[in-house]
């Protein structure tokens, strides 16, 4: 017969913990512990409290950061998981000393950091910089767009939110008017006239929320001059491209030194559209280092490498304002580079998109013709764009709508009405757009910019597939901003625990 170790539930087991102990040097927890203890002001939060003569004792707020870096850098975005961790995990409950802050108080400590976030940034900056972490000379800038606590259906613009609001206000007063007449009728089911009310008050609250943010909010009004979605749930967010389709979220981005990747600036942004962000987090970085002691010219004569999505002529114009050597390309930049010159398309089953030089020129008439004989005549206003002037020449909408090479002649799949040629006229002023476009194909160009991928991804891969970091909880520009620089303060205390003296395993 088989013979068992013997268990009994009842009997009590003394665990002697040395909390001290559980603080090894070499790692992210010791690191974390020594830094908010010795190196980062938490003199900050002593205003926040004024229970110096009556009133609760409160959570030192070194107790609540510590618990919440090592939180975040386990992917615990959760103030309950982090809770939890409190009262179970050994480290955690080393960090916090026993004690155990509930979920309440680790949330609102979280959300209540605006003025205290980016001085704490800065004091982790400061050690990076004083352990030589920073190399200051070259830079990469990048971003990723994380889903926000908000919901896409909540989203549109003013009038197609006025529309679902009506929708729903019609769907209530359908369900009112069956209910009547069910009423009306012997033997109807309490069960369903039940279910049908409950369903009415719902669809009645959400029509009154919506029309309460109408009346309480204005239309959001795109770089475009035209009207971008808002938001119901969190109306700083925004709908933006990922890499997992379309999200609800913000595009965090992060300023990386090149020597052990540190970020020196990091800002969550409600806008998919990178090429309006170089110019804030250049600001930005300034402002960080000039904090910890550097002059004002600290990223003069630096590197700066961005893809293809940073591209345009302001980015380009306040790199050279900031006398920054820029490597930012524009989105034809590979088709120009040799090493694929020959090799075709990626892709063969891509249809033939009709260039300007398939449209005829007729002088006399001042009109282009088209591959299919038709006629695009001038219109009188000018464009702008990317450094230069453009003559516009439009097709007639009829002539567009029946010809069978739209696809391959008209953008956005053959959606648009007809087809816009633009015929560049003269400079307008500086082309940055073209002056850039010549640096990056030179042979120092293209090898710079190839570096970028080895400075700035690793970082991004580090927050969001290590440190877990998949949506942000917290709703508004504020809140998760206090998120991402979080997130971005492990990272850097990271690279204090991996490389810095004193931090490092012997």
């Amino acid at each position: 017969m088989a013979k068992y170790k013997r268990y009994d539930y009842s009997q009590t087991v003394l665990l002697p913990v040395s909390l001290e102990e559980q603080l090894m040097p070499g790692t992210l927890e010791f690191a974390i512990h020594t830094l908010v203890e010795t190196r980062m002001d938490m003199s900050r939060f002593a205003e926040r409290f004024c229970n110096d003569e009556t009133g609760r004792k409160a959570y030192d707020p070194k107790l609540l950061l510590k618990v919440v870096l090592l939180g975040y850098a386990r992917g615990m975005i959760s103030s309950r998981k982090i809770e939890r961790a409190c009262r179970e995990n050994v480290v955690f409950i080393a960090l916090c000393c026993g004690q155990h802050p509930d979920h309440s108080t680790i949330a609102a400590f979280v959300s209540s950091m605006q003025e205290e976030i980016q001085p704490l940034f800065r004091d982790v900056l400061l050690v990076c910089d004083e352990l030589g972490l920073l190399g200051g000379t070259e830079f990469a800038l990048d971003g990723c767009r994380v889903s926000g606590n908000a919901s896409m259906q909540w989203s549109g613009t003013f009038a197609v939110l006025q529309e679902k609001q009506e929708k729903l206000e019609r769907r209530v007063a359908q369900l009112l008017a069956e209910q009547v007449a069910v009423d009306a009728q012997e033997g109807n089911d309490d069960r369903d006239s039940s279910k049908r009310t409950k369903q009415a008050e719902q669809l009645q609250k959400q029509a009154e929320r919506i029309a309460r943010f109408l009346q309480e909010n204005t239309a959001k009004p795109g770089t475009q001059r035209k009207e971008v979605r808002s938001n119901i749930t969190d109306n700083e967010s925004a709908m933006m491209h990922s890499a997992h389709g379309m999200i609800q979220g913000y595009n965090a981005q992060a300023l990386v030194d090149a020597k052990q990747q540190v970020i020196v600036q990091a800002e969550a942004l409600g806008c998919g559209q990178d090429h309006y962000h170089v110019e804030p987090l250049i600001d930005g970085a300034k402002e960080n280092m000039a904090a910890i002691g550097h002059a004002e010219d600290y990223f003069a004569e630096a590197i700066l490498t961005a893809d293809t999505a940073y591209h345009s002529s302001e980015s380009i114009k306040k790199c050279e304002d900031e006398k920054i050597d820029a490597y930012i390309p524009d989105k034809d930049f590979r088709k120009r580079d040799p090493r694929f010159a020959g090799k075709g398309p990626l892709t063969t089953n891509r249809r033939k998109q009709f260039s300007r030089d398939d449209f005829q020129y007729d002088a006399a008439m001042d009109q282009y013709i088209c591959p299919n004989g038709k006629r695009l005549r001038h219109n009188t206003s000018m464009a702008k764009a990317s450094g230069m002037i453009y003559r516009r020449y439009y097709a007639r909408a009829q002539d567009c709508m029946a010809c069978t090479f739209r696809r391959g002649c008209i953008n956005k799949k053959g959606a648009g009405k007809r087809k816009t040629l633009m015929i560049p006229v003269a400079p307008q002023g500086r082309n940055y757009s073209q002056e850039m476009a010549a640096k990056i194909d030179t042979e120092r160009g293209r090898k710079i910019y190839h570096r970028r991928i080895a400075i700035v991804e690793p970082v991004f891969a580090n927050i969001r597939t290590h440190k877990g970091l998949s949506r942000f909880t917290l709703r508004g520009k504020i809140k998760v901003n206090i998120q991402w620089l979080l997130c971005c303060i492990v990272h850097n205390i990271e690279k204090i625990a991996n490389f810095g003296l004193g931090f490092a395993p012997a």
